[in-house]
């Protein structure tokens, strides 16, 4: 059963409802929307405190008007390089370049608002999804290459993005290493936030630690007077220059727009980049962020829109840079317990305290640490893993985004998109083995369908080409099928299906199963992909051969053994794993090898199958491998989540409870509370149920999470695939605590037979 928050509490009421929850998220956002908000500033070429200023008004302007339900707005990464393009074709040397420029962003709003109130974002959907990742992992590198000249503290006189990758090779031996080690320090931090387990290191965001920690350079370095330092025998200069430029009063920031270059070509040219990018990406995002909300609601893309107009119309009347809806930031609002919209208010809020009452501490701050922050944020939009999650996918996927990435760095972002559609479409031509008049009559008169039964059920058929240019037409079909539906999509007849529609039809059983629906996805069995993955892109080919690995044969032979039933597919069925509390926020990619059983002394039924899950999305997105054991009990149980507990841990309960969330002590077994975090609602209930027993066995055991939904159990111990002998140790503890467990299990059964 999923959780739901009314309309009423995500209204007005949500203010008094859930304010604790969402001050405390709100906190913790707004200390990464800070930092990202000052570097986005600085490396679009405008003043650090637009940046804030944007990050303010998506705050407090945008939360009145979106769509969105827990999603963060403000100024994004993915702009700078539209900003930088902009500030260079409106240049008439008259200095005002950045005016002209805040003209085009207004107008960008307004066209949004428009775009919204005529209900088109629907159209965001006509972007392939690898074109997109192209997109994004281009802007990556132009900002990893303009940023990382910063970060060495040296320049460079090229005109292209890639003119600039060879020259920073070239001015290596020239790098300022009083301007390097301060970059050096705030990418390695960056690098190894995550991977320090310590819970006081991560009572500040990492980019806020990049801040601070840059700070003792300034002093021990003294970039506060201009001056120069001796390093093996050569001769640097530091100074203020090379420290953020922040006034004393941040009113002195705002500048005003200038229309007086309406008419141009180079002025539509960057309204066009604008509203382009930012369109698709805040839409992009938007989907994302309600894959991770853990109350599985749904944005009104549209209305978003409206939101995203029309705080970019003020932030650019007033200075300030366009805003979008931001996943990063997102990703931390769900992360840290954000419920509501008023998050996003909290969070602008915030960063007005902030501003006023850091600007001294700011101005101290050098922008070799803003930059080891872009520098960071361009390696993730572009980085290896990017690469091979296309690849993953598909091999084609991999060719549609690096296809993409190529042609933008050798033009520029319209030209990038366009290119990567075209070629999409080729490809798409030549797997569907169609002539080109064929393969567009194939797309817009396919002939799909949808069927209503008269046992109310409904049968989706898509046939002829379902790609991308399909998704209008998809859209319509699966706006027929009321919410909470039992659903069947058949594919048999399409000859080909891209990823884009996997993806979208992916998502439309996760909104069905959300609402007490059932999707069951058909008909793929006569298709081929060049990868296994569950969303790759499917062309129509005979009887499928049937491939086996070697783990799948270890898997089969110890099924074999014991009785128990492999089923080696991917299983479409995964919607009673978003019951628990783990992976509320944490979308599926897939599931596999899935392997089942009965327990001997509970006689209960057990699962234990090979997940992919995404842990945040887009920008943020790192995807994980781990093998979940789930138990179904023929019993109630109480909810809670079990897990181990760091040394730091216990000096953040009072900030879990002043926001709702408490860990349950059991004062007589101080070694268990020490070792374990204990969470759940009824407190006695989870008191009585963990008795002496199974206090005893866990405390002994190396277990990383188990959780109960109130009907089944969950249990993980590593995030990696878990080998033959692991699933073994598994199914032993698992018995193991069944057995203690097994008094319980008996006197609940008593209780259901005799009601």
């Amino acid at each position: 059963m999923r959780k739901s928050i009314s309309i009423q509490t995500e209204g007005f009421k949500g203010l008094s409802e859930h304010w604790r929850s969402d001050l405390v998220s709100a906190f913790s956002v707004a200390l990464v929307a800070l930092p990202l908000a000052l570097g986005i500033a600085v490396a679009s070429g405008v003043s650090p405190m637009a940046g804030v200023l944007s990050a303010i008004i998506g705050g407090v302007v945008t939360t009145f008007f979106r769509g969105s339900h827990i999603a963060i707005n403000g100024p994004a990464a993915g702009l700078i390089v539209v900003i930088l393009a902009g500030l260079t074709a409106l240049d008439d040397g008259s200095g005002h370049a950045i005016h002209y420029v805040l003209a085009a962003i207004v107008v960008s709003g307004g066209i949004q608002v428009l775009l919204g109130l005529l209900k088109m974002g629907r159209f965001a959907n006509l972007f392939p999804s690898s074109v997109i990742h192209g997109i994004l992992a281009a802007i990556g590198v132009i900002i990893f290459a303009k940023q990382m000249l910063v970060a060495l503290g040296t320049s460079s006189d090229a005109q292209t993005t890639m003119g600039i990758l060879i020259d920073i090779i070239y001015q290596l031996p020239n790098a300022n290493p009083f301007v390097a080690i301060i970059s050096l320090t705030g990418i390695l931090l960056l690098v190894f936030h995550s991977k320090i387990s310590y819970k006081l290191f991560h009572f500040l965001p990492a980019p806020m630690w990049v801040l601070l920690l840059s700070i003792p350079f300034v002093y021990v370095f003294n970039f506060l007077d201009e001056h120069t330092l001796s390093f093996f025998g050569m001769d640097y200069t530091v100074g203020p220059d090379f420290l953020i430029n922040i006034p004393n009063n941040p009113l002195d920031s705002i500048l005003y727009p200038d229309f007086s270059k309406v008419g141009t070509g180079a002025f539509w040219l960057t309204v066009f980049s604008i509203t382009m990018i930012a369109t698709v990406e805040t839409l992009a995002s938007a989907k994302a962020v309600d894959k991770l909300d853990p109350y599985k609601r749904t944005t009104d893309l549209n209305k978003d829109l409206i939101g995203v107009g029309a705080s970019t119309i003020v932030s650019g009347l007033l200075g300030g840079l366009p805003i979008i809806t931001v996943i990063v930031r997102s990703t931390v609002n769900i992360h840290n317990g954000g419920k509501t919209k008023w998050t996003n208010l909290y969070h602008g809020i915030l960063l007005i305290l902030f501003i006023v009452i850091l600007a001294p501490v700011l101005q101290k701050v050098p922008l070799a640490a803003l930059a080891a922050i872009l520098v960071f944020t361009g390696f993730k939009l572009a980085s290896p893993k990017v690469f091979k999650h296309a690849y993953d996918q598909g091999v084609e996927q991999l060719l549609f985004l690096t296809s993409t990435l190529v042609i933008t760095l050798f033009t520029d972002l319209l030209y990038g998109i366009m290119g990567g559609i075209l070629i999409t479409l080729v490809l798409h031509m030549l797997l569907a083995k169609v002539g080109f008049m064929r393969f567009f009559i194939m797309v817009f008169k396919s002939g799909s369908k949808v069927y209503v039964k008269d046992n109310g059920t409904y049968d989706i058929k898509l046939k002829g080409i379902s790609n991308f240019l399909f998704m209008l037409n998809l859209n319509k079909l699966l706006a027929q099928v009321p919410l909470g539906s039992t659903v069947r999509v058949d594919m048999s007849k399409s000859r080909l299906v891209d990823l884009t529609v996997m993806e979208n039809v992916i998502e439309f059983k996760r909104v069905q199963e959300n609402e007490g629906g059932n999707v069951t996805i058909i008909g793929l069995e006569n298709h081929v992909s060049s990868t296994s993955h569950n969303r790759a892109l499917k062309i129509i080919s005979g009887p499928p051969a049937i491939k086996i690995t070697p783990r799948q044969i270890r898997l089969q032979k110890i099924a074999n053994e014991n009785g128990w039933l492999l089923q080696k597919e991917v299983d479409w069925n995964t919607s009673y794993l978003r019951e628990f509390q783990f992976f509320e926020s944490r979308p599926i990619e897939s599931k596999t090898n899935s392997l089942k059983g009965t327990d001997s002394v509970s006689n209960v039924n057990w699962e234990i199958a090979d997940i992919i899950f995404d842990e945040g999305a887009l920008l943020s997105l790192e995807a994980y491998h781990t093998t979940v054991q789930v138990i179904r009990l023929p019993v109630k149980i109480p909810k809670f989540t079990i897990e181990k507990e760091g040394l730091f841990d216990k000096m953040f309960d009072r900030v879990r409870a002043f926001a709702g969330y408490r860990d349950i002590d059991f004062t007589l077994h101080t070694n268990f509370s020490r070792k374990f975090l204990v969470m759940g609602e009824d407190e006695q209930a989870i008191r009585d149920f963990f008795n002496e027993d199974i206090i005893n066995f866990l405390q002994k055991s190396n277990i990383h999470h188990i959780e109960s939904n109130g009907e089944a159990l969950m249990i993980f111990n590593h995030l990696h695939t878990a080998r033959t002998d692991e699933i073994k140790n598994m199914i032993a503890f698992s018995h193991d605590l069944l057995r203690y467990m097994k008094l319980d299990i008996d006197k609940g059964r008593k209780l259901d037979k005799n009601s």
